[in-house]
């Protein structure tokens, strides 16, 4: 195990190399010059020329991705000159806010989708069967944007019980708080919970077909502990393999969500950041994403240990 998480760590860094290339490149595609952007029309030519020249975006591509490769392995996200402040620092002030709606959408996720999977596997080929999966599919296919629109339209709009923007301050009160988190916490787990009860419903369907479980139903045992101790234990593998991309993915889609209801978290960030044409802060935040995306898989396989201890990362299981 330890010889195996080392090798995973080490193998982080091409994996991140290769996203600063591709991230560097976006950006350098991006139409407009970042220095005429953050000083405005009124800017004067000698103005932007200066900002410009402050910023190294006078230096060649291969003079800025160097310098930019040098700041990264110090640890060093860049420089944003649209809030006059460190990335890291930004992205500390605003991934606290993106971690609290990703976790409220994950638990919303779980909470609703694996036992829909487990429900629909138990019942498999009957009516609730099909109305869990045709909502699967639904909820799989819908788009965030849209879905969040619509919740916003229904649940503020017309009934006004739920406000549409913005992040409740908890000094405010709890109440407000959560009241200010549902909308969003609901578009976001929309889409991970459809994923959730379906592969919920594949595994569990393919455990229940074991010999093991007829020996335990055959021993009298009750089918709650048939399912929820024996099934859903064996079964939580493939559940594992979704969980971590699920939660590369929340942090991903929180883009979208984030800009409609207005939370100020990262995804709010980094679309603020491309209208200003905010290079430092773009790439910061896409390279800390993308190392919580390998962080997360990696934890995903140590899990997998733990679920299941015959599976050994040398040469599969024992």
């Amino acid at each position: 195990m330890p010889k195996y998480i080392l090798k995973r760590i080490v193998n982080l860094l091409p994996t991140l190399f290769i996203v600063a290339i591709i991230i560097f490149a976006v950006t350098r595609i991006i139409p407009g010059n970042p220095a005429a952007t953050l000083l405005g029309p009124q800017a004067s030519i000698e103005e932007i020329e200066k900002m410009t020249i402050e910023m190294g975006l006078d230096k060649s591509y291969l003079e800025q991705f160097s310098s930019y490769l040098k700041n990264l392995l110090v640890g060093d996200l860049g420089y944003s000159y649209a809030y006059n402040m460190n990335v890291s620092e930004l992205i500390m002030q605003r991934f606290p806010n993106t971690i609290v709606l990703t976790l409220s959408a994950l638990l919303i996720a779980l909470l609703i989708g694996i036992p829909a999977g487990i429900i629909s596997a138990y019942k498999r080929n009957t009516m609730t069967d099909y109305i869990v999966m045709v909502i699967s599919l639904v909820g799989v296919s819908m788009p965030v944007f849209w879905l969040g629109v619509m919740l916003v339209l229904v649940f503020s709009v017309n009934m006004g019980i739920l406000p549409a923007t913005g992040m409740g301050n908890w000094s405010e009160g709890p109440d407000v708080f959560f009241r200010h988190l549902i909308l969003p916490s609901i578009t976001l787990a929309t889409i991970p919970m459809a994923n959730f009860a379906r592969i919920t419903r594949s595994s569990m369907l393919e455990v229940l077909s074991q010999d093991y479980i007829r020996t335990a139903r055959a021993k009298g045992l009750k089918e709650h502990v048939v399912i929820w101790k024996h099934a859903l234990k064996n079964a939580l593998n493939p559940i594992l393999s979704v969980l971590g991309m699920q939660v590369a993915g929340l942090l991903g889609g929180s883009v979208l969500t984030e800009t409609i209801f207005s939370w100020p978290g990262m995804g709010r960030l980094i679309t603020d950041a491309i209208d200003r044409r905010d290079y430092g802060v773009v790439q910061g935040v896409v390279i800390f994403i993308a190392l919580i995306y390998v962080l997360t898989n990696l934890m995903i396989d140590i899990l997998y240990k733990v679920v299941n201890p015959k599976i050994t990362y040398e040469g599969g299981a024992k």
